[in-house]
């Protein structure tokens, strides 16, 4: 299964590479230029291969790691305030040293950082698209990153390996490569004697009994196994194949050899919007259905009308996420609502008609319409 080169990989024209703190900074904080050079020395050689005409997209960790040793913090602050200041600081550094690393081959770079509201929206992520798109055209390497420095609580990303997900749908790639500190997914802790590693992921079945970890060596960033796993799901799911792998192995990874673990596509690329409500958006309220809402909007094909909503929660505005729950709770799908929080609870149950009849035309709407809704459970 795992023999040769493979051809997910050697057949990608637009690549995301996404790489971890704990593979450019030193644990105590700090980038490592010899780390970061190596890593531009390998996405250099891809890139200049002329035969292959490859264009590459970086999803970069560290910016908060390589904030604390100038700030003097010995580890990553729990606090959202010290975190930001750190990202503020070391998001300034990692740039500049990509752009002197990128330099040595006669690439330009450009910074580009996204928080949930850059993607969840539809304005937003058609511009992340544009921004990108005439990155790549003009020839420059997009370096992108999670703003942290004013990203709050309600609208991060958490961790930059669905992130990288996300962006790799955004522009459309070919293959998503995740570069960390270990050299794949293996069937437990691999300190321990007897466990190997998983060199290919055909779908949800090859994972079932596998022992996940959840936090990384290093200890300076936010994601574990646990995040990576899910990021390869969402962007096989969508199409993309990943390559999961340690950064030391980027080269061989990117040339298509048999390291770390391949995740295949388990489904064909979705409407952009859909992905980004599903995976990167926040909800800022809920509605609960009645039964035969719940039924038409899972396994029909109509909007969410005021009729079969019981009741509402939370405080947004419309072109918000919404979740849409059943009468037990449970989240079935979630959309971006068309009415103010405070508008809905007089509609509740009432037919489109009678709304209109009595409060006006524009009352004539659905609350969710099926172009701006996403199925979680079937």
């Amino acid at each position: 299964m795992d023999g040769g080169i493979r051809p997910e990989v050697t057949g990608a024209r637009r690549i995301v590479v996404k790489v971890g703190s704990s593979s450019l900074t030193t644990a105590g904080g700090g980038l490592d230029a010899d780390r970061v050079d190596a890593l531009v020395d390998v996405l250099a050689r891809v890139l200049d291969d002329s035969a292959a005409a490859k264009e590459i997209v970086l999803v970069s960790s560290g910016a908060i790691a390589a904030g604390l040793a100038p700030l003097g913090l010995d580890r990553r602050p729990k606090d959202l305030a010290r975190q930001q200041a750190a990202a503020s600081v070391g998001q300034g550094l990692l740039v500049a040293r990509y752009t002197a690393s990128f330099a040595r081959y006669g690439r330009r770079v450009g910074q580009v950082l996204l928080t949930t509201d850059d993607t969840s929206r539809r304005a937003h992520y058609r511009n992340a698209r544009r921004t990108l798109d005439q990155l790549l055209a003009m020839g420059a390497v997009p370096v992108v990153n999670e703003n942290d420095t004013v990203a709050t609580d309600e609208i991060r990303f958490g961790d930059n390996d669905r992130l990288a997900a996300l962006v790799a749908h955004l522009v459309r790639a070919d293959l998503l490569v995740l570069l960390s500190d270990v050299d794949g997914l293996y069937d437990g802790d691999p300190s321990t004697p007897g466990t190997s590693r998983i060199a290919e992921v055909t779908g949800p079945a090859d994972l079932e009994g596998v022992s996940i970890g959840s936090a990384g060596k290093a200890g300076v960033g936010t994601g574990g196994m646990v995040t990576k796993v899910e990021a390869a799901r969402i962007a096989a799911a969508a199409g993309i194949p990943v390559v999961l792998t340690s950064a030391s192995r980027a080269a061989d990874a990117l040339l298509g050899r048999p390291t770390g673990t391949l995740f295949h596509r388990t489904g064909r690329r979705s409407a952009d919007r859909l992905l980004w409500l599903a995976h990167a958006s926040t909800p800022r309220g809920a509605l609960t259905l009645d039964d035969g809402a719940v039924r038409a909007v899972v396994q029909g094909t109509g909007s969410l009308l005021p009729a079969g909503i019981a009741a509402v929660e939370g405080e947004f505005s419309a072109g918000d996420p919404v979740e849409l729950r059943d009468g037990a709770g449970r989240a079935v799908a979630r959309g971006l609502v068309t009415y103010d929080a405070g508008e809905i609870p007089r509609l509740l149950g009432r037919s489109t008609r009678d709304l209109a009849r009595e409060l006006g035309p524009e009352y004539e709407r659905e609350v969710v319409h099926r172009d701006d809704l996403v199925v979680l459970h079937p």
